[in-house]
């Protein structure tokens, strides 16, 4: 009988596996999206059967074409919850190998540990299920930030930050989780829309006292005057910006709400929606691009239509 392997330590068997078209698109799209769990993964790749996908991801995993990040085991629930991958040596070897360039990433987060994983791994997962759920579309087109980024200025192709947006004088600069688009198509017409994405896990106060820290309303002021002061067009040449904030809780969400308008009374640019900490990890959720966004002193808005 085989003993069965550990979802956590690496066991090469010494045997060479034969890669498969599907196997490079696995390693593909953890190019794109640094962290995903398996579940993702099938969603984006296919195939029948999500068990023996799983079980395809093991033995990428062991024999040192996939890594499986040490900080998702700090979680009490790990070993009840899909697995997170990200793409390993192995994998970039095999993609160069077969003359197959990687895909540019669709968010901006760097090789080596990080210190908020829980916080990137969210943003991932908040992006591959609007991407997936567009995918399910032919009126719809994701746009990735390294297309907003190619049609961008010069000036902010050659700089060392091209995410990061000027608020003015007095404001601190905003870097987003995440930059996104998507084209509507409708009647033989193209419209457009751009997203700054937030993932709200409770870490960052929602106010302080002492205004030279940071703070969730502080950072959603700098994004308001950014707007204001058209920064999104002159940086990223977009023509417009909806800011949206995803919390994990109903109550955090409500705080948030009550905060903001009590500072401005609400802006229209900035969207607001809390999923329960348990739906990112059980799979693609629906919700971001199907249902409304709360907004503070405006009508709910749903950014499946243009």
């Amino acid at each position: 009988m085989l003993q069965r392997r550990s979802r956590i330590h690496r066991t090469r068997t010494g045997k060479s596996l034969a890669l498969t078209p599907r196997d490079l698109e696995i390693f593909r799209t953890l190019c794109r999206y640094r962290f995903l769990r398996s579940i993702y993964l099938h969603a984006f790749v296919g195939g029948e059967s999500e068990k023996r996908f799983k079980e395809r991801l093991g033995d990428l995993f062991h024999e040192g074409y996939l890594d499986r990040p040490d900080e998702q085991w700090r979680f009490a629930d790990s070993r009840c919850l899909p697995v997170v991958h990200e793409l390993g040596k192995g994998g970039r070897e095999a993609l160069m190998a077969a003359t197959m360039p990687e895909s540019e990433a669709i968010t901006w987060l760097r090789d080596g540990p990080h210190r908020q994983f829980e916080h990137s791994l969210m943003t991932c997962e908040v992006l591959a299920s609007i991407e997936l759920e567009i995918r399910e579309r032919s009126d719809l087109r994701m746009i990735g930030w390294p297309e907003i980024l190619s049609k961008a200025p010069e000036s902010t192709r050659r700089s060392g930050k091209p995410y990061q947006l000027s608020a003015g004088d007095g404001l601190a600069s905003v870097v987003p989780d995440a930059i996104f688009g998507i084209e509507y198509r409708r009647d033989g017409r193209k419209a457009y829309r751009f997203f700054a994405a937030e993932a709200d896990r409770g870490t960052m106060p929602i106010v302080r006292t002492d205004k030279r820290q940071t703070s969730l309303v502080a950072k959603l002021a700098a994004y308001r005057e950014a707007i204001s002061r058209g920064s999104h067009q002159a940086h990223w040449g977009i023509p417009n910006l909806l800011v949206l904030v995803i919390t994990l809780s109903s109550s955090h969400l409500e705080k948030l709400l009550k905060s903001v308008a009590g500072v401005d009374g609400g802006n229209p640019a900035i969207l607001f929606k809390s999923v329960a900490a348990t739906e990112l990890p059980a799979g693609p959720s629906s919700s971001f691009l199907l249902e409304p966004w709360d907004r503070t002193g405006y009508p709910p808005l749903v950014i499946n239509a243009p």
